[in-house]
């Protein structure tokens, strides 16, 4: 596709800016590509931008999705520092899309975490730019490089450790010409994977990262980041940025000046920054799923305990008391953790669950509220997230009515715990914890009274935020149960049907 024309009044430095411009009649009609209007804004000419003329795939973007995407369009290297919600992989896929057809590109790659590369970027890729092949380089070394190699995709997908493997046949692609980094942050430590990532993206023409909590430990962390997406803003060495952002007060204890954040973030650009509460076209609340691979010692348990379904119900075995039962063993499957005799729990090994938590959480602007309806699964889950440096409070059956007045009253008022960890079933009525505007729900509950008020401690007088609920789901079972609790169904009416259902999936 050939750029749309666009005519601006004629000036004889604009003919050197452009040497595709022709004269016509005191005008200079040039192409209205991206390169032209950042030539021509930079030279102080107001032009619209080249996205006037895109038809967003058939999709009409948010107010701030137009503006993301014009920044991403105009800057081959900048930030897009978006929360978590605002469609930052959508302005992605719309502004490759758009330089592709301009003939500005030609290949993305896409830098990710392990949980999002089929679940969050291959679907948004599948609804968004389906005309576009992609593939998911995961599994061994030999198989991502065949398919590395394979040039009928036009955008590849690798998680932030896998990088290395094929880190320097990409440096050889000049085909692969736009580098993308999601959740940009898993960079800001010194460390090989970060080193190798930049010195590839050094030698591409689109570098752009993307997160939306740039600095969850301190305001350094920003260097590294800046690195790998523009090196140019930042000292040559770490030692220098963290002199000009911090004063030491003991051997190994360093605090940040009263301008260290201001001066961090100005290393991010260019950058945009939206949250939630930007997306005016949004109602008050979102509801969104998170698909989560199991893992394979998952996988095994939970096809045998499927299987056992499909032969109960072949055998008319199916009532609605083992139906219940069956239902609840699926459940703690898919969490990762199985009571079982004795008061012993089996790790299932959900690494993959954790760590989109984790993910999720560092990603929220603001306080987490966490829902794990099997009381047995919470400690594995709040060692993940403790090892992670997320500071988790936790409430389950076991806690003392005088600990959980004291935790509520630190989540809600103080700074302590950036998540509280919770069952469902003890965050009582009337309960306020509008510090957080976020609630995930770890795996569902049958319970949609459960469900309703536990998502009430957030939507409630106080609340300043657009609030998110986050449903974390791997199995149909999950996602029917979802389903049935949003549209406020009894899942306890449905047992039996989705127990047949999931025989049906066996099938």
């Amino acid at each position: 596709m050939n750029a749309p024309l666009l005519r601006i009044p004629e000036r004889d430095d604009l003919v050197s800016l452009l040497p595709g411009a022709v004269r016509a009649g005191g005008e200079l009609v040039i192409p209205h590509g991206p390169a032209e209007v950042k030539i021509l804004r930079a030279a102080g000419v107001d032009v619209p931008s080249s996205l006037v003329h895109y038809d967003w795939c058939g999709w009409q973007p948010f107010r701030i999705q137009i503006a993301t995407t014009e920044m991403l369009v105009s800057n081959p290297r900048g930030y897009v520092l978006n929360s978590m919600g605002t469609g930052k992989t959508k302005c992605v896929l719309w502004a490759f899309d758009h330089l592709r057809r301009m003939h500005a590109v030609r290949k993305m790659l896409v830098i990710a975490p392990l949980s999002t590369l089929r679940f969050v970027w291959g679907n948004e890729i599948l609804s968004t730019t389906p005309q576009y092949k992609f593939a998911v380089l995961h599994g061994s070394r030999e198989k991502r490089l065949n398919l590395l190699r394979d040039r009928q995709y036009d955008i590849y997908i690798i998680n932030h450790d896998g990088f290395k493997i094929i880190a320097s046949e990409v440096a050889k692609r000049q085909d692969i010409d736009v580098m993308c980094v999601d959740e940009l942050a898993a960079y800001r430590n010194k460390t090989d994977r970060t080193r190798t990532a930049a010195d590839v993206s050094r030698l591409k023409p689109y570098v752009w990262g993307l997160t939306g909590a740039p600095t969850p430990n301190a305001p350094t962390d920003t260097f590294y980041q800046a690195k790998v997406v523009t090196p140019h803003t930042v000292p040559k060495y770490w030692g220098w940025f963290r002199d000009e952002l911090m004063y030491r007060v003991s051997q190994f204890k360093w605090l940040p000046k009263n301008n260290a954040v201001e001066k961090a973030i100005n290393v991010m650009q260019p950058s945009v920054r939206f949250t939630l509460d930007d997306v005016m076209e949004l109602p008050e609340f979102v509801a969104r799923n998170i698909e989560v691979e199991m893992s394979d010692k998952q996988k095994m348990v939970y096809r045998d305990i499927s299987k056992m379904c499909m032969s109960m119900v072949q055998g008319k075995q199916i009532t609605a008391v083992n139906a219940g039962a069956v239902m609840t063993k699926l459940m703690q499957i898919s969490l990762g953790w199985v009571y079982a005799d004795k008061h012993r729990t089996i790790d299932l090994e959900a690494r993959n669950r954790t760590q989109a938590l984790v993910e999720l959480c560092e990603a929220s602007q603001h306080k987490v509220l966490v829902y794990v309806p099997y009381k047995h699964a919470l400690h594995g889950i709040a060692a993940a997230l403790t090892a992670a440096g997320r500071d988790v409070a936790v409430v389950s059956g076991e806690t003392s009515p005088r600990e959980r007045s004291e935790i509520f009253n630190a989540f809600q008022n103080t700074g302590q715990y950036t998540d509280l960890l919770a069952h469902p079933g003890c965050v009582a009525h009337g309960l306020t914890l509008t510090a957080a505007d976020t609630v995930i729900w770890f795996g569902p509950v049958t319970s949609s009274e459960v469900y309703e008020q536990a998502n009430a401690r957030i939507r409630r007088v106080g609340q300043k935020h657009r609030q998110l609920f986050l449903h974390l789901q791997s199995t149909p079972v999950e996602r029917r149960i979802y389903q049935l609790l949003i549209n406020k169904v009894r899942v306890q009416d449905r047992l039996l049907e989705l127990i047949e259902d999931l025989s049906r999936d066996m099938m």
